[in-house]
């Protein structure tokens, strides 16, 4: 993965656009760059799941989190529950159409931070 060693312009919308504290990108950018949610939208990039197998993928998240990063991805338009109606209740979850087209642009961020933690973590101060 090559990424540039070099300052990007950013694009002319940005510039009055992602700084100001009351633009809604802001918002978003916080509910997916979370550490939950960034691994929540992996995961389900990879297909649909259960609540379990979810909760099982993001070692360390509590219930109480998972809860929480779901119902706020799904009010985002990222993430599709399917509640089934068996006994026991099985919910399913799945990203949505703007979930895989996001999922997409993440792959390579977290690959990225895969690749060079080790380094930037444990490199010379």
């Amino acid at each position: 993965m090559e990424a540039t060693t070099h300052p990007s312009p950013l694009p002319m919308n940005f510039a009055d656009g992602v700084f100001p504290a009351g633009c809604p990108s802001r918002t978003l950018l916080d509910h997916i760059t979370s550490k939950w949610g960034v691994l929540i939208l992996l995961s389900l990039s990879e297909g649909e799941q259960r609540w379990s197998e979810l909760r099982r993928r993001a070692e360390g998240i509590s219930e109480k989190m998972l809860a929480q990063t779901l119902k706020t991805l799904e009010r985002d338009g990222l993430v599709s529950r399917h509640a089934q109606p068996v006994i026991p209740p099985r919910v399913d979850y799945s990203l949505t159409e703007k979930g895989y087209e996001l999922s997409a642009l993440l792959v390579p961020l977290v690959g990225w931070a895969f690749d060079n933690a080790e380094d930037i973590i444990n490199g010379p101060r």
